[in-house]
Parts: C-alpha cells; sequence; structure tokens
C-alpha cells in the first residue's frame, strides 16, 4: 500500500469533510452565502475550515518532497499526525478558539519537519 497517497487523499477527504460541516454550520445558524461572518459558531467552523485548507496547501507537497528522500513509512507517520492534528484543531477551536495550540502545534510541526528532512535530504544527497 502507498502510505502516503494514503494521507494525502485522507488529508484532502478530511478538508472536504471541514466544508460540509461549514455548509451545516451556514444552515443551522442561518449565515446565508456568501456572507462569512454573522454568527460566531459559523465563524469558528469557517476558521477551521480555512486554517486547514491554509495548511493543506503546505501539507501535500511536503509529503511528496519528504517521500524522495526518506522511508516512506516515516513520512506517512508525519502525515497521520497532522491529520490528528487538525481533528484536535477544530474540537478546541468549536469549542473555545483560546484553546487551539496544541492542535495546532500537531498540525504546523509536521509540515515544517517534512520540509526540514527535504531539505536534510537535499544537502546529503540522501
Amino acid at each position: 500500500m502507498n502510505w502516503i497517497d494514503l494521507v494525502a487523499t485522507l488529508a484532502v477527504l478530511q478538508f472536504i469533510v471541514f466544508g460540509l460541516l461549514v455548509g451545516a454550520a451556514r444552515g443551522r445558524y442561518g449565515v446565508h452565502a456568501p456572507a462569512v461572518t454573522g454568527h460566531e459558531m459559523f465563524e469558528r467552523a469557517y476558521r477551521v475550515q480555512m486554517n486547514t485548507l491554509e495548511l493543506l496547501v503546505a501539507l501535500l507537497p511536503a509529503l511528496y518532497l519528504a517521500a524522495r528522500h526518506w522511508p516512506a513509512g516515516w513520512v506517512a507517520a508525519a502525515g497521520g499526525v497532522y491529520l490528528v492534528g487538525r481533528m484536535v484543531y477544530r474540537r478546541a477551536y468549536l469549542r473555545d478558539p483560546g484553546s487551539r495550540s496544541l492542535g495546532f502545534g500537531l498540525s504546523a510541526f509536521p509540515i515544517l519537519a517534512l520540509l526540514g528532512a527535504t531539505l536534510v535530504g537535499l544537502v546529503t544527497g540522501r
């Protein structure tokens, strides 16, 4: 099984699910498109989706670049931490935006680690 492709697919699916949850929040809280403000709980769901998009743009190339230099299992494991981090982030942000730090760290650190590993691989010829 190609673990890196699986993690990438799950990350995109996770983003799509977050988008569907934003759509549901629109209905629940009466925020009609194209508005992106209007009810605090809708805005929280929307920010989770947008923050996930911001990180997804970095995660996907980081996964594939790191995979050129390091074992697929390690790279996929870092991607798995990202996926869990996004869930932790979403849960915390919806409950209390001030408590999102752990989830953000679990999402951002794997991306930085993958990019750092890629740089090491490039410099060392690994």
